[in-house]
C-alpha cells in the first residue's frame, strides 16, 4: 500500500493558485480594543506556526500541516489571523471550505479553533463577527466552529468552567446553534503530566496498573514505528474497527495523515510487540505542551499478555518526556452509562486517573438561514428515509 501524501509544493502553498483577497475593512463599535484589523490570510507555514504558538488554546487540527492534508482531500484550507494594534496575533483560525456539489454554496468548518484568549469577551465578540462577514464573503450555508475550551471538569462532582459557560451563551445570543453534527469527541479525558513517572503510576487503579506490569512480565516491548509501519497500522486499525463496530474511512486517508504528520514532527508511533509481533499500536499527535491519542489499534493474537495497557503508559511516559504537560485520551462518552458506544473504551482511560473534561462542542452560524435547515434538518430526515424504505 502507498501513501498518498502530497509532494512537498503541496505543504507550502494551502490555497493552490487561488487568488488570495483581503477581506474589508470592518466598523464594529464594540470591536475588542486590542484589534485594529481585520483577518488577514497567512500564505507561509512557518508564519503560521509562529501565530498559533503565541495563542492560547492552539490545536494540532489548527496547524498547516492538518490544513495542507485536508486540502488534499477535498477541502481547501484559509488560515486567517487577527492582529492586536501592536501586531501581535490577538487570534487566528485555520477554517476549512469545502463546496458543495451542483449548489452555488460551500461549508466551512474551523476544527478545534478559533484559538484567542476567550477570557477577552470583547475579542470572543470580534473573532466571532469576523467569523460570521467570512461565511457570507465565502457564500457558506453555515460555518461550524468547535473551540477547545471545557464548559466543565470532572466527574461526580462536575465543576462548571465559567468561561466555557459565559462562550455558550455568548453563541447562543449571537444566533449560534449547537450542532447537531458534532464532528470532534465534545468529551474528553486529560492527565495531567507535571507529577513525576512514580507518582503517575501509583495514582492509577490498581487493576491497571497490574495490567501495566503484567504486560512488561509477559515479555510485550514497545518500540517507536517509522513511516514504513504505517501499512500495517492500517491494517490493525481496520481489524479494530470491524471488531468494534465503528466507520473507519479509505486506507489512504489515514496513511496521508499519519504520514504527513510524522514527516512535520507532529506525530508519533508506537508499537506493543510480542517475540517480534506487532499486538497494538497508538498514533499520538504532539502540538505545543499537549499531547494526543487520536488513533489506536489492535489485534486478537496475545491479548492475555495485556500490550494495550503497557502501551498507553509508555506513550504517557514519552509525552512526558518531550515536555508535555498534558496527555489527551481523545474521546470520552457523552454520558457516563453503560449504553453509551464509548462506555467500554472509556473504563479502560478511566484507569489512568484522568479527569473528564467536557468542552462547549460544535457550534453552527447560519449564513443562510433556510438553506441551512435544508442541508441540516430536511436532507437528513429524506436519507434516514431512504435507508428506512430499503430495510423494510
Amino acid at each position: 500500500m502507498v501513501s498518498t501524501a502530497g509532494n512537498p509544493t503541496d505543504r507550502d502553498q494551502l490555497t493552490g493558485s487561488r487568488q488570495l483577497y483581503q477581506p474589508p475593512t470592518i466598523n464594529d463599535s464594540r470591536r475588542s480594543k486590542t484589534t485594529t484589523s481585520p483577518l488577514q490570510l497567512v500564505t507561509s507555514a512557518a508564519e503560521w506556526q509562529q501565530i498559533l504558538h503565541a495563542l492560547p488554546y492552539a490545536h494540532a487540527l489548527q496547524s498547516w500541516t492538518w490544513g495542507a492534508f485536508k486540502a488534499r482531500w477535498g477541502w481547501s484550507a484559509q488560515p486567517w489571523w487577527l492582529p492586536a494594534a501592536d501586531g501581535a496575533p490577538a487570534a487566528a483560525a485555520l477554517v476549512l471550505k469545502r463546496k458543495l456539489p451542483r449548489l452555488p454554496f460551500s461549508i466551512l468548518y474551523v476544527p478545534k479553533g478559533p484559538c484567542l484568549s476567550y477570557a477577552d469577551a470583547p475579542l470572543r465578540h470580534t473573532m466571532l463577527a469576523e467569523l460570521e462577514r467570512l461565511a457570507r464573503r465565502e457564500k457558506a450555508i453555515f460555518i461550524k466552529i468547535d473551540p477547545d475550551v471545557p464548559v466543565s471538569r470532572g466527574l461526580e462532582p462536575e465543576e462548571p468552567d465559567t468561561l466555557g459557560q459565559a462562550l455558550r451563551t455568548q453563541l447562543g445570543q449571537r444566533g449560534w446553534r449547537f450542532s447537531s453534527s458534532q464532528i470532534q469527541f465534545r468529551n474528553t479525558v486529560e492527565l495531567d503530566l507535571r507529577p513525576p513517572e512514580a507518582d503517575l503510576l501509583a495514582a492509577m487503579k490498581q487493576k491497571t496498573r497490574y495490567n501495566v506490569r503484567l504486560a512488561g512480565r509477559k515479555e510485550v516491548v514497545v518500540r517507536a514505528g517509522i513511516s514504513s509501519d504505517l501499512p500495517l497500522l492500517v491494517r490493525m486499525y481496520a481489524e479494530t474497527a470491524a471488531r468494534d463496530n465503528f466507520t473507519v474511512r479509505l486506507p489512504a486517508y489515514y496513511l496521508d495523515a499519519w504520514a504527513a504528520l510524522l514527516q512535520d514532527g507532529l506525530g508519533h508511533l508506537l508499537i506493543a510487540e510480542y517475540d517480534h509481533q506487532p499486538l497494538a499500536a497508538v498514533f499520538l499527535v504532539k502540538f505545543a505542551n499537549r499531547a494526543i491519542y487520536m488513533y489506536g489499534a489492535s489485534g486478537e493474537q496475545e491479548r492475555q499478555r495485556m500490550p494495550n495497557y503497557l502501551l498507553q503508559w509508555e506513550a504517557i511516559r514519552w509525552a512526558k518526556a518531550q515536555g508535555c504537560t498534558v496527555y489527551d485520551f481523545w474521546g470520552a462518552p457523552d454520558e457516563f452509562t453503560e449504553s453509551d458506544p464509548l462506555w467500554g473504551v472509556w473504563r479502560f482511560k478511566a484507569g489512568y486517573n484522568g479527569q473528564v473534561v467536557r468542552h462547549v462542542g460544535a457550534w453552527d452560524y447560519p449564513a443562510r438561514p433556510f438553506w441551512y435547515w435544508a442541508y441540516a434538518v430536511m436532507i437528513p430526515r429524506y436519507l434516514n428515509f431512504l435507508r428506512d424504505k430499503q430495510s423494510t
